[in-house]
């Protein structure tokens, strides 16, 4: 180290090492303008501010104490008091809405038990219709052919006397 010094002391270098450790604090280093902002921060702070923070947290202290001591057990008391009544309000609502939705089912049971007597009558009286239509056709189809063989007689005679007439 003690050659360095020696070394550099006499040398041309010596000047701008020591102009580059000036600018070096100059334009680097800023330990002593940040320790002389803290400073006039905290004495600002104490002088201007005083015991105002500490008032503050004070009347904190005492309006969480109150309300840990007196507000909280009213709160739950009150809680309490209104759960209770208000679990018993559901249980009769739910009550009441099981028993309109078993007479829904039931009012939906005779509903379709409905529905499935007029669908039974719709199908007999159906098949009650069909049984008369095919009655009514062989009706028909027997006066039809009834006619038919009239008509053939009649034709039948038509060409017999025809025939005699034919001969003259």
């Amino acid at each position: 180290d003690r050659r360095r010094d020696c070394a550099a002391a006499g040398s041309p270098i010596q000047p701008i090492i020591k102009d580059v450790g000036e600018v070096y604090s100059r334009l680097l280093d800023h330990r002593p303008v940040i320790q002389g902002e803290i400073r006039y921060f905290v004495k600002e702070f104490e002088e201007k501010r005083g015991l105002r923070e500490l008032r503050v947290l004070e009347n904190l202290k005492n309006t969480i104490f109150e309300t840990n001591e007196r507000v909280l057990p009213k709160c739950e008391q009150a809680m309490r008091d209104n759960l209770s009544e208000t679990f018993k309000r559901l249980q009769a609502a739910n009550a009441m809405i099981q028993r309109l939705q078993e007479k829904e089912c039931e009012a939906r049971k005779v509903q379709a038990d409905k529905m499935m007597a007029r669908e039974e009558k719709c199908i007999a009286h159906w098949e009650e219709f069909m049984k008369e239509q095919q009655n009514k056709r062989a009706e028909v189809d027997e006066e039809h052919r009834k006619a038919m063989e009239r008509l053939k007689e009649q034709y039948s005679e038509m060409e017999k006397e025809l025939a005699k007439y034919v001969s003259f």
